[in-house]
């Protein structure tokens, strides 16, 4: 059973009473919590993973969070029909960094809040730029090439676009997109794309194949 299948409101993904509470258990959240490292995108290149939701709510503070999708399944147990909630959430700075994520719960709140963190433990960067042969602004408006990403069933092309053309995308992929900052695309979806977790990853998929590949300084 699918349940809100319209558009959900976008909020803030940093809750700063927990931050202020925050005891970082590894090196990386000590090094960010006593202020040696300031730049999230240092930490990604350096190849040490995140294992603390806290390291990217204190180097991202205006990051939003917006539900992509909530399902509940049923099972039967023997005091009866017991429900299950999977939420999809996607977060980003709408600058630079974007993360997609899972949470399986109990309770709706609890799947949310669970999707949250999955979805800043796996935050990426963002190379924007203007690769439009018909633009050529340099401004970050859109990518500086074009990319392709797969995930399950769904692959994602993104194009770059002249600046005004806005996101020429479904609505699934156009919310992600707007959370990682880009302004205008053009895109192409195949495959079982009705699937918004695996339409979402292509996505992420897509742009983090710019981090693997060189792209010219005046793109980025």
């Amino acid at each position: 059973m699918k349940l809100r299948k319209g558009r959900q409101k976008r909020s803030s993904a940093v809750e700063p009473e927990v931050l202020s509470s925050w005891n970082p258990k590894t090196s990386v959240g000590k090094a960010v919590k006593a202020k040696e490292v300031s730049n999230l995108l240092d930490i990604l290149k350096s190849g040490k993973p995140i294992l603390e939701s806290e390291i990217v709510d204190s180097l991202l503070p205006n990051l939003m969070q917006e539900t992509i999708e909530l399902s509940s399944t049923q099972r039967m147990t023997k005091s009866g029909r017991k429900a299950k909630y999977r939420a999809v959430v996607v977060v980003g700075d709408g600058q630079e960094y974007l993360g997609i994520g899972q949470g399986k719960a109990d309770e709706v709140r609890p799947a949310i809040e669970a999707a949250i963190k999955d979805a800043k433990l796996n935050i990426v960067h963002i190379w924007l730029g203007c690769g439009s042969a018909q633009c050529n602004c340099t401004t970050r408006h859109s990518l500086p090439i074009e990319v392709t990403g797969k995930h399950g069933g769904v692959k994602i092309t993104l194009k770059p676009a002249p600046r005004g053309t806005g996101i020429v995308a479904n609505r699934v992929v156009k919310r992600v997109l707007q959370l990682a900052g880009i302004r205008d695309i053009w895109t192409k979806a195949e495959g079982r794309t009705k699937n918004r977790f695996n339409t979402s990853m292509a996505v992420v998929d897509a742009l983090d194949q710019l981090n693997k590949i060189r792209v010219k300084n005046e793109f980025t």
